[in-house]
């Protein structure tokens, strides 16, 4: 008996994978195997870079503290120091906002810890 194989089902398989790979550049977007391991490919980066996300902003609020705070003659670490042994719980994401957008707010942090 011949295999028999559902052709309905496998080509609209390959056109949902192939309408995700439209843009890309060269065989990824027209060639089912290249196409394919592209996506698939994609897929992991997109799994990894959600996570890496977290890491990136992380990077980009002490950055914007420790260059607000050098203003006042201070390190990062220096900074981070004192906050935690005055007792002040304030997060890297609202100490960075401050220091971009409301400078006053900031400084006046920055006076209380030093």
């Amino acid at each position: 008996m011949p295999k028999a194989t559902n052709s309905v089902a496998s080509r609209q398989r390959r056109k949902k994978v192939m309408k995700k790979t439209k843009g890309y550049f060269g065989r990824r977007k027209n060639v089912w195997t290249v196409s394919k391991n592209a996506y698939e490919k994609g897929l992991t980066y997109a799994y990894r870079d959600r996570r890496k996300k977290k890491a990136n902003f992380r990077a980009l609020w002490i950055q914007r503290i420790n260059a607000a705070v050098r203003e006042y003659g201070m390190s990062y670490s220096e900074f981070m120091g004192k906050l935690g042994k005055s007792g002040i719980e304030i997060n890297r994401k609202v100490l960075a906002d401050l220091a971009m957008n409301d400078p006053k707010a900031f400084e006046a942090i920055v006076k209380k810890v030093q």
